[in-house]
C-alpha cells in the first residue's frame, strides 16, 4: 500500500512539473552594450549580409582600433586575394531615430563608405547594422580573431 501511495504522489508531483512548464523555451540573451568606440573596438567577421551568409570562401573581417577610431578591413569579395582597406570610422547618436549610427570613410581619398548604418544591436559577441537608407541592407557581424593569414602575416 504504501508503495502504491509513493508511486501515486511520484505521478502527481511529475504531472505538475510538466504543466506548470512553458511552452517557450527560455532563451538567454546578451546584455544589450552603449554603442561606443571603446564597446566595439576588436576584430569582426561579416557572418551574414542581408539575411544571407556569405559564399563559401568569402570573408570580410574589420578591426576596429578604439584609440584613434580607425579601423583595416580585410575582403576578398570579388578578388581571389585579400584585399585591406583602412580608415576612420564615427559613431553618433542620431536624436531622430534614438540610437547609434556608424559611418566611415576610406584612407587615400577613396571616399566615404556607401552607407551610414543604425547599430541596432550590440553584444560583447554580436552586432547588426542597417544601413539608413536602405532597411534591407542588413549586416551581422560576430567578434572573432582575424587569422594570420589573412593578415598577411
Amino acid at each position: 500500500m504504501k508503495r502504491f501511495i509513493l508511486l501515486t504522489i511520484s505521478l502527481l508531483v511529475a504531472t505538475f512539473g510538466f504543466v506548470a512548464c512553458d511552452d517557450e523555451p527560455v532563451v538567454p540573451t546578451d546584455p544589450q552594450l552603449e554603442v561606443t568606440a571603446n564597446n566595439i573596438a576588436g576584430e569582426w567577421k561579416l557572418a551574414e549580409w542581408k539575411g544571407v551568409a556569405l559564399p563559401d570562401g568569402s570573408y570580410v573581417y574589420i578591426d576596429f582600433v578604439r584609440r584613434d577610431c580607425s579601423y583595416k578591413l580585410y575582403q576578398n569579395l570579388g578578388s581571389f586575394s585579400t584585399q585591406l582597406l583602412t580608415g576612420d570610422f564615427y559613431i553618433e547618436i542620431d536624436e531622430t531615430i534614438g540610437g547609434a549610427v556608424i559611418r566611415g570613410n576610406y584612407d587615400y581619398d577613396r571616399g566615404d563608405w556607401s552607407h551610414r548604418y543604425v547599430v541596432t544591436s550590440l553584444t560583447a559577441t554580436k552586432m547588426t547594422w542597417v544601413a539608413k537608407d536602405d532597411p534591407e541592407d542588413v549586416s551581422i557581424y560576430e567578434r572573432t580573431e582575424i587569422p594570420a593569414e589573412i593578415r598577411g602575416e
